[in-house]
């Protein structure tokens, strides 16, 4: 069965000159804004006290990308890390979850899989006004554009093909191992997530958009016999992996804030984003793959990659697939709404958000469409 694909069409497909560059735009670090400034000397203590770095010569900026938790590079004496912390100001609840995501970084670089050595972490507002974490700093290379420019074909499907493995693997851990990384929780996930999201895009809505109430309705009353649980990543793609410096290896995954036990349909119908989001109409997006060849990129198409991920996995694709990626094009769409609001009250992490409110409608809008499909 092929995969239903979202009707994007002239509308949402900007013109090439007015698509945003994301890597120039995310790439690299910049002095903080004053809300998001750490002060150097109540850091260094903790630098000194609890890890013994040298703090004669330290350095802070913040990293460009990311919208939810800001983080920063900090450079001590020759030793590089990562300080990732909750945002200021009044959050949603049940976001912002850096003590589960070091908790979880933890136990999986312990069993081997790439993510960054976990270092410390902090609940303790007083010192940098939210609690934070540290972890080692992975040097190499993210790539905000899909389509990878700038690299040859086949060295795009590698890095494809090691990211499908990678979710694959992530979702094929036994339970046993599940048990040691993310504490077990009652009810199904998809019912239990979709009820969480309704919450956070009803404390987010900045606007009336019909679509995502019909979609909160339509979905709950559709919702397949809950799958069994396995480790999910919650929001895995290309712009929180940190490739090989040299080569197409994974060095790193990133953003482990929404990761838990949750069913793995789910978090591979919010991977396949690349293929099904739709470009900013206005500003444009190379985020998308819409409407690129993706033959002569090397990159596979979506069915194929979602064929891929079942192989890697031993299994059949499931026939009812577009519940699910309705369902993460609807969570996505309440994901955008969430920053929009933090742009509106002033709490995003990143200075940069391109995402415009008729983004919101425009992907509700397909995500009705693809829930149609059953």
């Amino acid at each position: 069965m092929n995969l239903p694909l979202p009707l994007i069409s002239k509308p949402f497909l900007p013109e090439k000159q007015d698509v945003i560059d994301r890597q120039a735009l995310f790439e690299g670090t910049e002095t903080p804004s004053e809300g998001l400034h750490i002060i150097p000397e109540r850091l260094a203590a903790v630098l000194r006290e609890r890890l013994g770095l040298d703090t004669s010569k330290l350095n802070i900026e913040k990293f460009k990308g990311g919208q939810s938790n800001p983080t920063y590079r900090v450079d001590a004496g020759a030793k590089s890390i990562v300080l990732r912390k909750r945002p200021p100001g009044v959050l949603v609840k049940s976001a912002h979850a850096i003590d589960r995501e070091f908790a979880v970084i933890s136990a999986l670089h312990a069993r081997g899989f790439a993510a960054p050595e976990p270092l410390l972490y902090v609940e303790d507002e007083s010192i940098l006004g939210t609690a934070f974490y540290l972890v080692e700093y992975v040097d190499g290379r993210i790539f905000w554009n899909a389509d990878l420019p700038g690299l040859d074909p086949m060295e795009r499907g590698a890095i494809y093909a090691g990211m499908n493995r990678f979710l694959a693997e992530l979702h094929s851990l036994p339970k046993s191992e599940i048990d040691h990384l993310v504490p077990a929780r009652g009810g199904d996930y998809v019912a239990r997530n979709l009820a969480r999201w309704n919450s956070i895009y009803d404390q987010s809505e900045l606007a009336d958009i019909p679509d995502m109430a019909r979609l909160a309705n339509d979905l709950r009353a559709a919702m397949p016999p809950a799958q069994p649980a396995v480790m999910i990543h919650g929001d895995y793609g290309l712009y929180n992996i940190i490739v090989e410096k040299r080569g197409a290896g994974i060095a790193a995954v990133l953003d482990w804030e929404m990761a838990t036990r949750g069913d793995a349909l789910v978090d591979l119908a919010h991977h396949l984003r690349a293929w099904w989001d739709i470009p900013d109409h206005e500003a444009g997006s190379t985020s998308s793959l819409a409407g690129l060849d993706l033959a002569a990129l090397g990159i596979p198409d979506m069915d194929s990659y979602a064929d891929l991920y079942f192989s890697n996995r031993g299994l059949q694709k499931p026939s009812n697939f577009a519940y699910y990626l309705a369902f993460a094009q609807y969570r996505y769409a309440a994901m955008i709404q969430g920053i929009l609001k933090r742009a509106a009250t002033g709490t995003a992490s990143s200075r940069r958000v391109l995402h415009r409110q008729e983004r919101v409608a425009a992907i509700a809008r397909m995500a009705v469409q693809t829930l149609e499909c059953l």
